[in-house]
């Protein structure tokens, strides 16, 4: 990576920042998990270091520009795996994996309460006090991820549904509010695209009222997380996994309406419901 970037290596690799580089490790983790999903363990070990790839470019970068280097990402990494696990490398006892998550996030407090104590003149005491316990989930991650991780740490502060009935009338009460909305909504309103031409068929709604729907939508996927929460799920896997779904049923009915010389199209949605319909029952008798 250094002769990359050096004087006389790749141009491409030379021009890149740590800006231009994000999209591109966003994109490498997906193709990690994707192998993960279809236990892939071959193509797993190109993805791994298509991702180890994105933390040396970033390193290296930073190398260049004199504020730390690879061995003090891994001194860093190396130290934090043992004061973290005292219970390993210390005196501490943890036998479950709960007592390791509780030691873990005591770990985590005092590791930021020390932070502000060094970056600020205000008393530990009150510093800490002031420590939201939203505090460290980025917002530039994946929505699903942040909306998980947002409800999840609120939840341990007691912030939750007393049991999953409560999620299902929330998600009722949330719906309502939806359809509520949309009665303000142009006639004769919501509907489908045209088919075949993206983006037609768009109706001229109020922006207020877009914002309302935004909002109103956006609640909805907030206790759809909070429902993968309580079951323990992974909703970002959940939705990746649904998105895959899709396209490999999708396209079982292209390819049925290609071998008659036909596109989506060119036949109605009656048809292409019971080439669905065909798609899924093939599945479930091969499983």
């Amino acid at each position: 990576m250094a002769r990359l970037r050096a004087p006389g290596g790749c141009p491409w690799d030379r021009e890149q920042t740590f800006d231009s580089i994000k999209p591109y490790t966003l994109e490498e983790t997906y193709e990690v998990l994707e192998a993960i999903d279809n236990r892939d363990w071959e193509e797993l070990k190109g993805e791994l270091g298509d991702l180890l790839l994105q933390v040396l470019f970033y390193s290296e970068m930073a190398q260049e520009d004199g504020t730390f280097s690879i061995d003090d990402v891994l001194d860093r990494l190396s130290n934090k795996l043992v004061d973290r696990h005292p219970h390993v490398f210390g005196n501490v006892k943890a036998e479950t994996s709960s007592e390791v998550l509780r030691n873990w996030e005591a770990l985590k407090a005092a590791e930021k309460k020390k932070r502000l104590e060094a970056r600020s003149e205000v008393p530990a005491q009150a510093a800490s006090e002031r420590e939201s316990v939203l505090a460290g989930v980025s917002s530039g991650i994946p929505a699903l991820l942040e909306a998980s991780k947002l409800s999840s740490r609120a939840a341990r502060v007691g912030f939750d549904w007393p049991n999953i009935e409560g999620l299902f009338e929330k998600l009722a009460e949330e719906t309502g509010e939806l359809r509520d909305n949309l009665r303000e909504f142009p006639a004769p309103g919501p509907q489908p695209q045209a088919r075949g031409i993206a983006g037609s068929g768009t109706q001229n709604v109020p922006v207020e009222l877009r914002e309302r729907l935004e909002d109103e939508v956006g609640d909805l996927f907030f206790v759809l997380v909070n429902v993968a929460r309580y079951l323990s799920l992974d909703p970002e896997l959940a939705l990746k996994k649904s998105n895959r779904k899709f396209k490999r049923r999708f396209q079982w009915v292209e390819e049925r309406l290609h071998d008659s010389g036909r596109n989506p199209q060119d036949v109605s949605m009656e048809e292409l419901e019971s080439l669905w319909q065909q798609s899924k029952e093939l599945e479930k008798s091969s499983r």
